[in-house]
C-alpha cells in the first residue's frame, strides 16, 4: 500500500493534520478543509472519506470503507476501528415514498434525516457493517460484521445483528494496554 507523504497531505489543505498520519494514494479524500486527522492515524485503500470530520489519534478506517460526515458530522475518537468495508452515515434519505430521493434532486422535494454520528475511544465497528444518522457508539463498544446500527451503545458492550442488539459485555482490559503503550510512546 503506498502512502501520501506529510508534504503531499499538508497540501491537501486540510483543517487539521496530525503527525505520522498515513492516507493511502488510493483513498478519495473530499471536503479536506472540513476534516481534523489527529496523530498516528491511518486510512486505507479504495476509502471514501468527505465531510465534516473529526478523527481522533491511532484510528485505523481499513479498505473499502465510507465514512460521509455531510453537514452534521462524524466524530471517531482515539483508538477507534472501522474494519474492512463499512460504512458510517450523517445523513440518509427519506426511502417511505413520501419524498423524493437521491443527491441531484434539489432539498425542497425531500426529507433528509441529518445527524451527527459519534463512535467514541477504543470502539470497533465489524467488517461489512453500517453505522445510521445519529447513532453514537459508546466508548470501548464492538459491533460485530455485518451489523445494521440504528440506535446508539450503551459502553463496553458487544453488538451485532440486523438491526443490531447487545450480545454480551466487552472487556476493559485493554485499557490497562492503553496507559502502557500511552507510557511508552
Amino acid at each position: 500500500m503506498a502512502y501520501y507523504t506529510t508534504k503531499q497531505l499538508e497540501n491537501y489543505g486540510f483543517k487539521s493534520i496530525g503527525k505520522n498520519v498515513k492516507i493511502s494514494d488510493k483513498a478519495s479524500i473530499y471536503n479536506c478543509d472540513q476534516i481534523e486527522i489527529d496523530d498516528y492515524s491511518r486510512i486505507d485503500d479504495f476509502c471514501v472519506i468527505s465531510g465534516n470530520l473529526k478523527i481522533g489519534r491511532n484510528v485505523h478506517i481499513t479498505p473499502h470503507c465510507i465514512v460521509a460526515g455531510g453537514f452534521p458530522g462524524i466524530i471517531i475518537e482515539n483508538f477507534s476501528t472501522l474494519a474492512y468495508n463499512c460504512k458510517i452515515f450523517s445523513q440518509s434519505d427519506d426511502y417511505s415514498g413520501e419524498t423524493m430521493t437521491n443527491s441531484t434532486i434539489p432539498k425542497k422535494y425531500k426529507k433528509e434525516t441529518l445527524k451527527k454520528v459519534i463512535i467514541k475511544k477504543h470502539s470497533i465497528i465489524g467488517t461489512g457493517s453500517i453505522v445510521m444518522p445519529g447513532v453514537t457508539i459508546a466508548v470501548g463498544t464492538a459491533i460485530g460484521a455485518n451489523s445494521l446500527v440504528l440506535r446508539s451503545t450503551s459502553p463496553w458492550e458487544i453488538y451485532a445483528g440486523s438491526p443490531a442488539k447487545k450480545i454480551k459485555n466487552r472487556k476493559k482490559n485493554l485499557l490497562l494496554l492503553e496507559k502502557q503503550f500511552i507510557n511508552n510512546n
